[in-house]
Order: structure tokens, then sequence, then C-alpha cells
């Protein structure tokens, strides 16, 4: 159970904690570093994937408490960002990830309940919404227009590439609930 790459995945759940305190701090560079925090466990969540099938350590409990992580981690941050900004094209979006979430991983639960885990297994569609979320939260959590003077608009890439995840993310979701419809029907047909 204590395998590297889970090791890798805890320490992604205890920097939550961190990384809200951070982001509240009362200094001046207090998002910046929380998005530099963020930042850190998104990399370690490519890392411990990464590890787990170098070194063979892949496990059941490795399995349940990555995305469990990864879900964690994205939630809180975007609870972070509805509240800074504090506005509905902010808080949409944000509510339309979190709910996507929440459904794909019942979907996924249902599904592995029947032994048909595959056919909800994450796509390339997902992993393109996960990366687009991943800099739009961090370009959001950050707040920098400016880097030593020179405009970067880093909020601004955020803003489109958290419109860019949300498209995304309900893509995939119709898509993930279309590859499970046949075995969803055939269980309410019973």
């Amino acid at each position: 159970m204590w395998t590297i790459p889970n090791i890798i995945t805890v320490i992604r759940v205890l920097l939550i904690p961190i990384f809200v305190a951070v982001y509240f701090l009362d200094w001046q560079w207090a998002h910046q570093a929380a998005a530099f925090v963020f930042w850190f466990a998104a990399i370690t969540d490519w890392f411990d994937g990464y590890l787990a099938r170098k070194l063979q350590q892949s496990t059941a409990f490795g399995a349940f408490l990555d995305p469990v992580a990864d879900k964690l981690i994205v939630a809180t941050a975007l609870v972070l960002i509805t509240h800074t900004y504090a506005t509905i094209w902010i808080t949409i979006p944000a509510i339309l990830l979190l709910a996507r979430e929440i459904y794909i991983s019942a979907l996924r639960e249902w599904m592995g309940q029947k032994g048909l885990q595959d056919t909800v297994k994450v796509s390339f569609m997902g992993k393109a919404k996960t990366m687009a979320q991943m800099l739009a939260l961090i370009g959001l959590l950050s707040e920098l227009q400016y880097f030593m003077g020179i405009p970067i608009y880093w909020v601004t890439l955020g803003y489109i590439l958290l419109y860019f995840a949300a498209v995304l993310s309900f893509w995939s979701m119709i898509s993930y609930t279309l590859a499970a419809w046949p075995s969803l029907s055939k269980s309410e047909a019973k």
C-alpha cells in the first residue's frame, strides 16, 4: 500500500490545507505562492502516475486515491477562484466543472460495480480538459497580468482556458454517458 506513487498522492492531499492557508495569507504574493503550490500538486499528479507505471507499483489503493486527490484539489481551487473573483463569469464554469466531476465519478463507480469500468475509462478529451483546467486555475489563482512590468495576461488566458475546459468537460461528459448508455439501458430493462 505505501508505495512511492501512493506516498506522492497522499502528499498531494496534504498540500490542500497548505494551499488554502497560503492563498489567504495577508501578504502581497500570497495568491502567486498558492498558485505555485497548486502547480506543484498538479505536477505530482503526473509524476505519481509515471512512477506507478515505471516502477510497476500500481495498486488498488492508488487507483482509488489518485482521482480523489485530483478532484479534492481542483474543487478547492474552483471554490477559491469563485470566492476571489465573485462574478457569474467564473462561477458558472466552476459549477459546471464541479458538477461534471461528481457525475463522472458516480458514473464510473456504477460502471465499476457492474465490472464495466473500461467503458468509461479516461479518454484523450478528458485529459485535454484536465490540462486546460489546470492551466486555467493556475492563471486565475495567481491573478498575474504583468510579470516584471511585462504584460503576460495570465488571468485573461485563465478565463479563456476555464471556458475551454468547461466545454471539453461537458463534451466528455456526454461522450462518457453515450459510451455507458447501452449498459445503463440494459440494467433499466431488467
